[in-house]
């Protein structure tokens, strides 16, 4: 497709200036489908980074679709996204029932002649106990846990074990702040392994409940994985679709330029040629390497190159005849601004026109280019 640039300035301009127009929008259309490809595959990375991230972080009672609702997603993830709010949806309503059957342990609890100690939060102040805070890290009592129980969703509690971990705390704390002969130390002990014996009956249930869930986040993250990297797939599909159709008509517009472009006279070939002879060692070889390119017979190596431009193709010698063109304008500009600088020293500008030669010894150049036009 590079091939298109010099078909774009062949005379006379005013014949071709269609054909350079419409390569001039072809290859625009080539670079949007790269930045767009290039776009593609960095979200694609990202995907799967994120990917392992979310797999390492995922806990018990965790929302694998909230976490996953913070990142943005294609729109063919759509549907397993709706899928995954509906499980948990279904998963949050199970672990209601679950907390329902717990707020049933914690009632008989509660009831226990015993548990008035422990319904409300201590009175640290009124019962002058100094050193409270000292000993305990975190106070918790039932009142507590029914405030929480009862907040709205986000606030309280995610699933049964958290509460589960507050009550035993209650009784953890009464045990380590009076001493075992102290009469709040052994109610705390005696509701505690009451509990202990409840909390077993549900535990059952919990468990299931924990494993159903994991089973199904990890079971709605392979669809949104999936139904990523099939969205993913298909515009990469789309942009080498795309590449293709836009490099199948580079290809149709060559042959028509081809076909439109008028033969070099014979006296167009002479001066190629001499023009040849003006380019610098590096832009010679550069020619050579234009002519390789488009035909596959000529060899641009050796001690000696013989180049016959009646041998080359119409479209050959058009591509080489831009090719001089610029470069000789680019190698103006370079002696122009040697010209011009002060600084010079003419034995530096002697030795350069001798390196530039390819002869810094008075010899021939070792690689001599021989042309024939005729």
């Amino acid at each position: 497709m590079m091939d298109a640039d010099p078909l774009s300035q062949p005379e006379p301009r005013d014949y071709l200036e269609p054909f350079r127009v419409s390569v001039h929008q072809i290859l625009n259309r080539v670079n949007q489908c790269l930045v767009q490809l290039e776009k593609q595959v960095t979200e694609v990375e990202q995907f799967y980074e994120s990917t392992d991230n979310i797999q390492g972080n995922n806990s018990k009672g965790g929302s694998l679709v909230k976490e996953k609702g913070r990142e943005k997603h294609p729109t063919g993830t759509k549907k397993p996204m709706q899928d995954a709010s509906h499980t948990e949806a279904a998963a949050a309503k199970r672990m209601q029932e679950l907390m329902r059957q717990f707020s049933t342990i914690l009632r008989q609890i509660t009831q226990h002649k015993w548990a008035w100690p422990f319904l409300d939060p201590v009175d640290v102040e009124g019962l002058r106990l100094h050193d409270y805070y000292e000993v305990i890290d975190k106070p918790m009592d039932f009142s507590t846990i029914k405030s929480k129980m009862e907040a709205k969703e986000g606030q309280g509690y995610n699933n049964v074990r958290e509460i589960y971990a507050d009550v035993r705390l209650i009784f953890k704390n009464a045990m380590k702040y009076n001493n075992e002969k102290h009469d709040v130390h052994v109610m705390a002990k005696t509701l505690l392994e009451k509990f202990e014996e409840k909390w077993l009956q549900l535990l059952p249930k919990v468990a299931e409940e924990e494993k159903r869930q994991l089973e199904e986040e990890a079971q709605a993250q392979l669809d949104i994985q999936l139904a990523q990297e099939t969205t993913y797939a298909n515009k990469a599909k789309d942009i080498s679709t795309e590449l293709y159709e836009v490099d199948m008509q580079l290809k149709s517009l060559k042959e028509m330029v081809i076909q439109k472009c008028r033969k070099l006279s014979t006296q167009e070939k002479k001066m190629l040629g001499v023009t040849l002879g003006k380019l610098s060692l590096e832009n010679l070889y550069r020619a050579l390497d234009v002519v390789a390119e488009t035909n596959p017979i000529f060899q641009p190596t050796g001690d000696e190159v013989d180049l016959d431009l009646d041998a080359q193709s119409d479209y050959t010698l058009w591509r080489l005849k831009a090719f001089v063109k610029d470069a000789l304008e680019e190698q103006e500009k370079v002696d122009e601004g040697a010209a011009v600088n002060p600084n010079d020293n003419p034995d530096d500008k002697r030795n350069k026109k001798r390196r530039d030669s390819g002869d810094s010894s008075g010899k021939t150049n070792p690689k001599r280019k021989k042309l024939s036009a005729l």
